[in-house]
């Protein structure tokens, strides 16, 4: 006798923003609808997607505020695998409300976004930038003289404002391959961290007193936010190099281009702003002692491809009714 049951029909799944590579994508086909709207700048002025929402089952992307009035129209909507680590595009609150799984991609990022953390700490510290833009222009006319000189930074001290998974690799490199002394400001104590690192936990404030470079690693959220503001600065100090690789919101950035232009800090290695891609209008891009980067912190073509592997799997797994490999908020969920 022949099956006459119906197959169960397939969820539906929105890619945005963020392309897949095509293996990946692959995979999301076999198992769902898939809806491609890679390729559209505003989605919430897109009426295609905002009319596709009500059937999603699952988000895959990043780089996009989905925010309540959003995702109140994916009223199928019951995971949100985001291509990055960071989750101040989602409320929280709303998802879990609404038992909506949250997925992101930590630790596969860690080790290069480290590397482009000391990228910046040694662009800002030798004036790499400044100085090749100098050569570029051929005003390279003879030997550089002092008022070119850069800073050492192996031995040096090296304060992190937040010892995450980033933090601590960016530890390790100044530790193990800089000599440098490593201090950290954290919301708790890491005492594993301080023995591998030789490390000092330090009150905010006096870490800023201590250190010759300041990386901030922290995630965005309204206890970070403006964390950096001008009575930040001026406790750093007039040699002090400040780094930030974490979210632009965290620094106060008029407070930040008034330091850099005043002497107040030596210089500043930024791959983050408040408003991204940065304007062109912005004092930063026309100061020498700030290295400007347009957010390419894990952007390598293997970490980049990492990350959007686990957003898959992570999806995937959500979507069957599974844990999945990285999710955020899947504690505060009623999983039944």
């Amino acid at each position: 006798m022949a099956d006459t049951t119906t197959p169960p029909e397939k969820k539906t799944v929105i890619v945005y923003k963020r392309p897949l590579a095509p293996d990946l994508m692959a995979q999301l086909e076999q198992r769902f609808t898939v809806l491609d709207f890679t390729g559209v700048t505003d989605l919430a002025e897109e009426a295609d997607f905002l009319e596709a929402l009500p059937r999603a089952h699952g988000l895959i992307g990043a780089s996009v505020k989905l925010d309540r009035e959003l995702l109140a129209r994916a009223e199928r909507l019951e995971a949100i695998s985001s291509i990055s680590v960071g989750v101040d595009n989602y409320d929280i609150a709303y998802l879990n409300e609404r038992d909506i799984v949250l997925c992101h991609t930590p630790d596969v990022l860690t080790e290069t976004t480290a590397d482009t953390a000391f990228l910046l700490i040694l662009s800002a510290a030798r004036r790499g930038v400044e100085l090749a833009n100098m050569v570029r222009k051929g005003e390279w006319t003879e030997s550089v003289k002092e008022p070119q000189f850069g800073v050492d930074v192996h031995h040096k001290t090296l304060g992190i404002v937040g010892m995450g998974r980033i933090g601590q690799a960016i530890g390790r490199r100044a530790k193990f391959g800089f000599g440098m002394t490593v201090n950290y400001h954290n919301r708790s104590r890491h005492e594993v961290v301080e023995q591998e690192l030789d490390a000092t936990w330090l009150e905010f404030e006096t870490l800023l007193e201590r250190s010759d470079i300041v990386c901030v690693t922290v995630p965005l959220s309204d206890a970070t936010r403006k964390m950096f503001d001008q009575k930040a600065f001026e406790a750093m100090g007039a040699e002090c190099i400040f780094v930030n690789i974490s979210r632009g919101g965290v620094v106060d950035e008029p407070a930040l281009i008034e330091a850099l232009q005043n002497g107040t800090i030596r210089a500043a290695g930024l791959d983050v702003f408040e408003t991204e891609p940065l304007s062109a209008d912005s004092p930063l891009t026309r100061l020498d002692n700030a290295v400007t980067l347009p957010h390419i912190g894990s952007a390598t073509h293997e970490t980049r491809f990492a990350m959007a592997e686990l957003a898959v799997q992570n999806l995937i797994q959500s979507l069957q009714g599974d844990r999945p490999q990285a999710p955020y908020n899947w504690d505060a969920l009623d999983r039944g």
